[in-house]
């Protein structure tokens, strides 16, 4: 198999509850992928018990591509997925328990929005004061706090009614077109698990098998899904890196991977990516941290060139240092692919873009506006969605008038009304009505026979026929053949290739149909259409992740930027570590050359000098080649701004003050210390029966 002896351990590892602790590059997918085959192939598991969940619809399809090459070609199936994925699947097969119907619609963040403004602006929500994006935000905390709690009280289709207020509203909207987000995927997954001992009994024995990667990312909510599905055959296989857990901010939980009483351990550190010298450098950075799975990374590699520091004057000289070498490189024969510039906050690429569009090197950006959130994408989809079901509110309000058919605000606002007294969908109420004014016109009896035409279609037709079919009679192919944008036609092409490959990947089963590929294609979170191989990437470091690249240049290395000052403000300890590890995954995307930038300057913020980042001085002299003059009254400003930062925390010191040691308080008076969390560098404090979690600074030992 070509493994080397702790992955070959991985992949024998079948029983119980294992653990491996893959470092960067260390070959986790090839592990992962080798690991399924044998269960396969030499221990005879059917695909159908095997559970193989990924992190992205990305990585679900590349593990799917590298399994196909190693067992029969019915052997790769749609277990291979992600975790929201497998959700989907599972209330396809068990939603009606709870009064729900198979073709239930998935929502996205933007289908989301459409509701929290329909929800806010009945309920007179200033949208000045709260966005549509943060009222999703106290949606889905009110969802997290208690899953069960909230789905049995607003979403089952008989809950009792509640008092009216904006959230409760937004709620019903979602319950009235039987519509779930991402986070009910997971919530009603577990929800049917909890309370429905055939349904949790047929999958618990079914799933012989669970491999996870990726599981540093996973929520706590991930977690409960994952000892609910596997504790009838108790075999949950984990991989992962908690020096690469770079999404704590949106709910990963890291510390349960780190945590995890596995039966067996296997640690996987030998990189097969990066020289030595990177490895050396990235792993003196990481080793600042504490929560973690000790682990150095170490290679075969040989060396070819030592990791440099580049100090520059300034930002604009930064960028012309990096458009520099890329030239000087693409002229020695690299191709302009294989370089990357890496930043933790999109702002940075601005004098990047202008130094290479100077130099006329080809370059692209990542992270504009995803594939399947464009336009014209959606517009498709919405019409698919309404041939799916007539209780897709979202989408109707979207195609109603696209192309036009005169039915404008006035009338959106009269069949709205109707259907609210009536209690149903607007595609419902508009057949209902369409013999009555203002809905008795021609177009409109024309998009309802279109509707019903395209719908049985849908019953022979595969999904990319029927939608090149609804583009020619809608009207749509037309209005985009005459739309100034020339690129919808071709995005639109792409879709309609998207659905072929849906189709091809389907053959073997008879579940290639509309409503799963509308279930499947909501699920996906991105989709590049255009060939960037040849153009340098620019992108942020989250996006970088799971990539690699000859030369990396890591830029904007300034102590505030990078490690960011508020997310360490915010989250403490946890949030410079975490810092930390995004510096980790930066550095360990370099296959073969490491370029560490920062300038001189003012921060644009709030006008401060500019200092080298802690993370440079994190790294042992002799380590990286120093590529012009630093003062050393920079360093002791790096010095300076840290002791700052972490005196403004109440982090100063490791030592601190024992359990019952007495201390005032300039509001709450004399206290006496309960505890001390380590983590936030918090004294829990009792005054007089209540007590405080506060930091070093405020207090006052007596």
């Amino acid at each position: 198999m070509n493994l080397n002896e702790r992955q070959q351990e991985a992949v024998e590892a079948t029983e119980g509850r294992v653990r491996v602790v893959a470092g960067a590059g260390s070959g986790k997918t090839r592990v992962l992928a080798h690991r399924y085959a044998f269960l396969v192939n030499d221990i005879g598991i059917s695909p159908g018990n095997i559970l193989c969940l990924t992190f992205t619809n990305k990585a679900a399809q590349e593990m799917k591509r590298r399994i196909s090459t190693m067992v029969d070609r019915g052997s790769v199936n749609d277990f291979i997925c992600t975790i929201h994925s497998f959700c989907a699947k599972f209330l396809r097969r068990e939603i009606y328990r709870i009064g729900y119907p198979k073709n239930f619609t998935i929502i996205d963040e933007e289908d989301g929005k459409v509701l929290a403004r329909q929800a806010m602006q009945e309920f007179g929500v200033d949208r000045r004061k709260t966005t549509a994006e943060r009222f999703l935000k106290s949606v889905a905390a009110l969802k997290g706090y208690e899953p069960t709690h909230y789905i049995q009280r607003h979403l089952l289709p008989h809950s009792s009614p509640e008092a009216p207020d904006a959230t409760v509203r937004y709620l019903k909207l979602q319950l009235k077109q039987f519509a779930l987000d991402y986070d009910d995927l997971l919530y009603f997954t577990l929800y049917i698990l909890n309370h429905f001992d055939d349904a949790r009994k047929y999958w618990t024995e079914k799933l012989n098998y669970v491999m996870v990667d990726e599981v540093q990312d996973c929520t706590g909510d991930d977690w409960k899904l994952l000892h609910a599905i596997t504790q009838h055959h108790g075999n949950l296989f984990v991989v992962g890196d908690p020096d690469q857990a770079i999404y704590e901010w949106r709910g990963a939980n890291p510390k349960i991977f780190v945590d995890f009483k596995a039966k067996t351990d296997i640690i996987l550190n030998q990189n097969y990516r990066s020289t030595p010298d990177i490895l050396d450098v990235a792993n003196s950075i990481i080793d600042h941290n504490h929560n973690r799975v000790k682990k150095d990374l170490f290679t075969l590699r040989p060396n070819d060139r030592k990791s440099v520091h580049v100090h520059s004057k300034s930002e604009k000289e930064e960028a012309e240092f990096i458009a520099d070498r890329i030239e000087e490189g693409n002229k020695e024969g690299l191709g302009f692919g294989s370089f990357a510039v890496l930043y933790r906050s999109s702002f940075l690429s601005r004098n990047i873009e202008q130094a290479l569009l100077k130099k006329h090197i080809p370059y692209t950006v990542w992270g504009g506006v995803r594939f399947f959130e464009r336009k014209e994408i959606k517009d498709v989809l919405s019409y698919l969605r309404i041939v799916a079901t007539d209780s897709d509110d979202l989408s109707f309000r979207r195609i109603i008038n696209l192309p036009t058919r005169k039915f404008g605000d006035t009338s959106m606002k009269t069949l709205s009304t109707i259907a609210e007294l009536e209690g149903t969908s607007l595609m419902d109420t508009l057949r209902n009505h369409i013999d009555e004014k203002p809905f008795n016109k021609s177009s409109l009896k024309d998009f309802l026979a279109l509707i019903d035409s395209a719908r049985e279609r849908s019953l022979v037709m595969n999904v990319s026929d029927l939608t090149d079919w609804l583009m020619k009679e809608s009207g749509l192919g037309d209005l985009y053949r005459t739309d100034e944008q020339e690129d919808r036609l071709e995005n639109i092409a792409e879709l309609i290739n998207s659905m072929k490959e849906f189709e091809r990947g389907r053959m073997d089963d008879d579940d290639a149909g509309l409503i799963s590929y509308l279930q499947e294609i909501a699920l996906y979170t991105n989709a590049d259409r255009t060939n960037d191989s040849e153009k340098v990437r620019l992108m942020t470091i989250h996006q970088s992740k799971g990539l690699e690249f000859p030369e990396v240049f890591v830029v904007g290395l300034t102590e505030g930027i990078f490690p960011n000052h508020r997310s360490i403000r915010e989250r403490r300890q946890d949030g410079e570590e975490e810092e930390r590890r995004l510096m980790y995954v930066a550095t360990t995307r370099a296959e073969k050359m490491l370029w560490l930038c920062e300038s001189e300057g003012y921060m644009n913020e709030n006008g401060a000098l500019k200092f080298p980042s802690r993370f440079l001085s994190e790294v042992p002299e002799g380590l990286l080649k120093i590529k012009g003059h630093i003062d050393p009254v920079l360093k002791a400003g790096t010095e300076g701004l840290v002791s700052m930062l972490n005196n403004e925390l109440g982090q100063g010191a490791d030592n601190h003050w024992g359990i019952g040691s007495k201390v005032s308080h300039k509001i709450f008076g004399t206290g006496i210390i309960e505890g001390y969390d380590a983590t936030s560098k918090s004294y829990k404090v009792n005054f007089s029966g209540t007590t405080r979690n506060l930091v070093a600074r405020v207090l006052t030992l007596l």
